[in-house]
C-alpha cells in the first residue's frame, strides 16, 4: 500500500460520526433543559442552547485542525505538553477565581475556562509516552511507580483546586494500567477499600451494645479475616490454614462472649486483637516454613486496620462538610430532601416521571420548571429521562456504548504501544465520567460534580473530550500511512 494515503480514507469515520451524533444529542438536550418560552429559539446566542451551539462550532474547527496535524508531533512532544498541563495547573491554584469554593475556572472576559479538562489529555500522552518506551513492560511494583507519580501529580494539583470530582477522574488511568499488565491485585485492593470505607461510615454510629464497640469496626475486621481465609483458599492452595484461622476466630468470639458475663470487654478491640494475632500466625508459618507467600498478607491486614482507624478521620476532617453531607446521602444517613439530598431527589423524580415513552420533547414539566438544579450540566441526563422516557435514555447508552466499543477496537488493532495506551486512556476516561454521572443523577453514586460526556453544558468540557478524542482518531489514521 502507498505510504502517502489521503487522511481522509485514513480517518476512522464511524468513530466521528458517533462523536457528531453524540453531540448532537446534547445540544438537543441542554436545549429541552434550559428551554425560555420567551425567548425559544435553538439559535438565541443570549439562551445556552445558541451558546452551545458557538461551542459545538469551535469544537469541530479544533477537530478538524487536530486532524491535519502529523501524528509523531503528538509522541514527539508528549513530555513537553504534559509538563505545559503540569504548569497550568500550578498556575490556577493561584489566578483562578474563586467559584463555589473553587479555584479551578481561569476566567478571561465572557470566557471561562478549566485547565483541569486538558490536564486529562495531557496525563495521558505522558503515560503513553513513558510505557511506549524500548522494552518497558509493566511487570513489578516498580515498574509501576514512575506511572502513579505521572498520574498523581495533576491528581493532587487539582486536589489543592478544591476540585475533588474532578480529580477522583485520574483514577480512571487504573484501568488502562490493569489491560496493560497491571497486577489485578491492585484493583481488588482499592474495591476493598472502597467497602471498608463504606461500611465504617454508615455503620460507625450504630452500636453493639451499649459501650461495646460499633457494627462497623467489627464488620470490618471480620472483612479483614474473609480475605485472609480466602488468600489461603485460592492463592495459596492452603485449605489447612484457612481451617485453623477460622477455627480460632470462633473460638475467640465465643471466648468474649462468654467473658462479658464477668468483664466488661469491648468487642472492637477483641476483633482488632483477633486480627493482629493472625498476621502474628502468619508471619510465623512464613519464616518457619518458607512459604514466601503470606508477607502480602500480613501487610494487606495491618494496612488495612489502619485504615479503618483513618477512615472516620479521613471523613471528618479531609472532606469538607458538603461532600460528607453527599456522601451520607448516599449511604441513606442523611436523607435532607431540601438540603444535599434535593438535587437527587429531583432528579429523581424528572426521571421517573418520563416513564416508558417520555413526556415528549419540550414538554417536561420538572425541567421545564427548573425543579431540577444544574438540569443542563451535571444533571443533563434527568431532562432526557424525563422527555424520552426510558427508550430515549437506553438509546442514549447505546450510542455511548458503541463509542466506547469503538475505542477499544482502535486501541485493540494498533502496533505501536503510544497509541494503544492513549487510547485505552481515552475510553477510561469517557467511560468514567459517563458511569460516575449517570449513577448520581440515579441517586447510586455520590454528587462529585462531573459532567456527561458531549451533553453537559460548557465549552470547557466539550474542548476536553473533542482533544480527547480526536487526537486518539489522528494517531489511528496514522496505521495506514506505516502499511506498505
Amino acid at each position: 500500500m502507498s505510504r502517502n494515503v489521503s487522511i481522509r480514507y485514513a480517518i476512522d469515520w464511524t468513530t466521528v460520526l458517533l462523536y457528531v451524533l453524540l453531540v448532537l444529542m446534547g445540544w438537543i438536550s441542554i436545549y429541552g433543559a434550559s428551554y425560555n418560552f420567551d425567548q425559544a429559539s435553538i439559535f438565541d446566542f443570549s439562551q445556552r442552547a445558541g451558546k452551545q451551539f458557538l461551542w459545538i462550532l469551535t469544537a469541530f474547527a479544533l477537530g478538524g485542525v487536530l486532524l491535519l496535524i502529523d501524528s509523531k508531533l503528538y509522541n514527539i512532544f508528549a513530555w513537553f505538553i504534559y509538563v505545559g498541563a503540569i504548569v497550568l495547573l500550578f498556575v490556577t491554584i493561584f489566578i483562578a477565581h474563586d467559584i463555589k469554593g473553587s479555584r479551578s475556572w481561569i476566567v478571561m472576559g465572557p470566557i471561562s475556562f478549566q485547565p483541569a479538562e486538558i490536564g486529562k489529555m495531557a496525563t495521558a500522552l505522558g503515560l503513553a509516552k513513558y510505557m511506549s518506551a524500548y522494552n518497558y513492560k509493566l511487570k513489578s511494583w516498580r515498574d509501576l511507580i514512575p506511572l502513579c507519580v505521572i498520574i498523581f501529580i495533576p491528581f493532587a494539583l487539582i486536589i489543592l483546586q478544591n476540585e475533588t470530582g474532578t480529580a477522583l477522574v485520574y483514577v480512571a488511568f487504573l484501568l488502562m494500567l490493569y489491560r496493560e499488565g497491571m497486577n489485578g491485585i491492585v484493583l481488588l485492593i482499592g474495591s476493598f477499600a472502597v467497602v471498608l470505607f463504606i461500611t465504617i461510615i454508615k455503620l460507625s454510629i450504630v452500636p453493639i451494645q451499649v459501650d461495646h464497640g460499633t457494627l462497623g469496626m467489627l464488620l470490618g475486621m471480620a472483612f479483614i479475616l474473609m480475605v485472609q481465609m480466602g488468600y489461603a483458599i485460592f492463592f495459596c492452595r492452603n485449605q489447612k490454614e484457612a481451617i485453623i484461622l477460622f477455627v480460632g476466630t470462633v473460638v475467640v468470639a465465643i471466648a468474649a462472649y462468654v467473658l462479658n458475663f464477668w468483664f466488661y470487654l469491648n468487642y472492637n478491640y477483641v476483633a482488632i486483637f483477633t486480627v493482629v494475632a493472625s498476621c502474628v500466625y502468619w508471619t510465623f508459618i512464613e519464616l518457619f516454613n518458607r512459604y514466601k507467600k503470606y508477607w502480602f498478607v500480613v501487610i494487606f491486614s495491618i494496612g488495612s486496620v489502619l485504615f479503618c482507624f483513618s477512615s472516620d478521620y479521613l471523613f471528618q476532617r479531609v472532606l469538607e462538610p458538603h461532600q460528607q453531607v453527599r456522601i451520607k446521602v448516599l449511604l441513606n444517613m442523611d436523607d435532607a430532601p431540601l438540603g444535599a439530598g434535593y438535587n437527587v431527589n429531583q432528579s429523581k423524580i424528572a426521571i421517573g416521571s418520563g416513564g416508558f415513552f417520555g413526556k415528549g420533547f419540550l414538554n417536561g414539566t420538572q425541567t421545564k420548571l427548573k425543579y431540577v438544579p444544574e438540569q443542563d450540566t451535571d444533571f443533563i441526563f434527568c431532562t432526557v429521562g424525563e422527555e424520552h422516557g426510558f427508550w430515549g435514555s437506553t438509546l442514549v447508552l447505546f450510542v455511548f456504548w458503541l463509542l466506547l466499543m469503538r475505542i477499544l477496537r482502535i486501541a485493540e488493532r494498533q502496533n505501536d504501544a503510544f497509541t494503544r495506551v492513549y487510547g485505552y486512556c481515552v475510553a477510561s476516561i469517557i467511560f468514567f465520567h459517563l458511569m460516575v454521572n449517570i449513577g448520581m443523577v440515579l441517586g447510586i453514586m455520590p454528587v462529585i460534580g462531573i459532567p456527561l460526556p458531549f451533553f453537559s453544558y460548557g465549552g470547557s468540557s466539550l474542548w476536553g473530550f473533542t482533544i480527547l478524542l480526536f487526537i486518539l482518531i489522528r494517531l489511528d489514521a496514522a496505521r495506514l500511512e506505516r502499511m506498505r
